[in-house]
Formats: structure tokens, sequence, C-alpha cells
């Protein structure tokens, strides 16, 4: 299985809080998912650290490749199909992180993995 981990779930993955669900953890965990972090969610952490709404450990150049790398998260680039089909989604969410998120995982048949039920109102398969 293909696991795309929402903004938030990395942040919980990489500075634990207790809120991974069960199966998160179970997801994260299993050596044959495939687990992806998207340019999406590196363009969101760096904008809400700097915007002070995020406090990492330490600036989120270095911070988030060394997380990622950590756990072995495969980079999930930003493709024009995924703009395209952002804009097709039915509009329940105007939040552009989480459409291009949907997107990506409907465009390469992903699960995303967060506890936002909006992404499954949205199109994309969605585990927690």
């Amino acid at each position: 299985m293909r696991i795309l981990l929402d903004t938030c779930t990395f942040i919980w993955l990489a500075l634990p809080q207790g809120k991974l669900s069960p199966i998160a953890t179970k997801s994260l965990n299993n050596p044959s998912y495939d687990l992806f972090l998207s340019d999406v969610s590196v363009w969101e952490i760096a904008l809400k650290n700097a915007a002070g709404k995020l406090d990492l450990p330490s600036d989120p150049r270095s911070w988030l490749p060394s997380r990622a790398a950590f756990f072995q998260l495969k980079t999930l680039r930003i493709q024009h199909e995924h703009f395209y089909r952002s804009g097709e989604l039915y509009d329940l969410r105007p939040d552009p992180f989480d459409r291009l998120i949907a997107a990506q995982a409907i465009e390469g048949g992903m699960t995303i993995l967060s506890p936002d039920r909006s992404f499954s109102e949205l199109g994309a398969s969605r585990l927690w």
C-alpha cells in the first residue's frame, strides 16, 4: 500500500504528541507500506513555522529533511496534474494544501493517513 501522510500526521510522527491513532501507528510501522511526504506538506510547514503558528526544534530547512530521512519517507513531488485535479474536486474545503494532498492521493492511487474526514469527502482514500 502507498500511504501519503497528511501534514499533521507527519508533525505528530516527527514530534510525538500521542495523537496518532492505533491504525495510523500500525500503518507507519508496516514495512510493506511505502510512506510518502508531499512537497505540499513541506510548503505548509515552512509557512506555518515562519508565521509563528508551528514551533519546530530547528530550522525547517534542516529539520524536515532529517525527520523525513529518519522515518524513511519518500518525497512526493507536485505535478501539474495535481493542480488540475485539485481544481476539479468538490468545493467542500477551500484549503489549498488539503486540496492538493487529496489530488495527489487520488492521482497516485494512494491512501492518506489523516484524522481529517474531509479528505474522504473530497474523494480520496483515507485511513485513521
